[in-house]
């Protein structure tokens, strides 16, 4: 577990995180999620010792994959860091002139980890041939792919992965979807950042959102996932009922004898509503992440 406490970060005068407190628990993907700018690889940074808070602390909670415990320890005081975190924070910081299989071994040897370990790693992210390659020449997803490897290597039990599927092929971001569940299946934990809803929504089982570096949102995800898109279609000869006083709508737009709206109220209030209407189609969408965070945003 991360618990992370009253955590701000400034640079200079510019205030990147402010007052941040949240919990990663154990065994579960949580999806840490906002706008470019709100503070988020900046956390992850602070988290694991890569940049100092101005206050606050991040604070590690666990056993690594050797059976060691650990208690409300910050990441750079912990020993075998590779076996407890795998991290992804920057897809270009790679050594140009190596090889990507170079590459990977020099750093997991400087942790004690064998050859065959990294074999293991590139084969799980499709690089056993391209490996050979110098880093230099390798496309981003083929970097992110790079970096996916060396997080996994240590079998860490915790991964911190700031927007990981970035440049990565559809093909590719499902291989990597399996591999989180895979991992988690393992009981590792996971923060993922990612400002791609629809990843987040089919991996996370939690969500912390984040906005002008403040938490505005921290929940499980299918109580987070609350705004369902509304599509009614009245009979010709009537006009749709007006929706816009009604609570839990947002959004509305009526076009002829169509209406849709937002909608994360009551749902008996609503059906309640739309019986009075001589209805010829509904439509009511899957809860929709996007949407919410949106509500999320327009409330700070």
């Amino acid at each position: 577990m991360i618990t992370v406490e009253r955590l701000s970060k400034k640079y200079g005068s510019k205030l990147a995180v402010d007052d941040l407190s949240f919990t990663v628990p154990d065994g579960v993907v949580t999806g840490f999620l906002g706008p470019n700018g709100s503070g988020k690889s900046t956390t992850m940074r602070c988290m694991l010792g890569l940049d100092t808070p101005t206050t606050g602390q991040a604070l590690f909670t666990g056993t690594d994959s050797q059976g060691n415990t650990y208690s409300n320890q910050p990441f750079s005081t912990l020993k075998n860091k590779p076996s407890i975190a795998g991290a992804i924070l920057d897809a270009g910081w790679h050594n140009k002139a190596r090889s990507g299989r170079a590459h990977l071994r020099a750093l997991a040897r400087g942790a004690g980890i064998p050859d065959t370990r990294v074999e293991e790693c590139l084969e799980q992210v499709g690089m056993t041939e391209a490996a050979k390659d110098k880093v230099g020449g390798y496309s981003l997803g083929m970097k992110q792919r790079l970096g996916i490897a060396l997080a996994l290597v240590g079998h860490p039990r915790l991964l911190i992965l700031d927007e990981p599927t970035n440049g990565l092929a559809p093909l590719m971001q499902e291989v990597f979807a399996t591999t989180l569940r895979e991992a988690v299946d393992r009981d590792a934990t996971v923060l993922l950042s990612s400002h791609i809803l629809a990843e987040v929504q089919h991996i996370a089982t939690r969500v912390v959102a984040q906005r002008g570096g403040q938490v505005v949102a921290d929940a499980p995800l299918n109580s987070f996932t609350a705004v369902r898109t509304v599509d009614a279609l009245v009979d010709a000869t009537s006009s749709p009922p007006d929706f816009t006083t009604l609570e839990g709508t947002d959004k509305v737009r009526v076009r002829g004898n169509r209406v849709t709206f937002e909608w994360t109220g009551d749902p008996n209030v609503l059906v309640d509503k739309l019986r009075k209407c001589q209805l010829t189609a509904l439509t009511v969408g899957e809860p929709d992440l996007e949407a919410t965070l949106r509500s999320y945003y327009r409330a700070v």
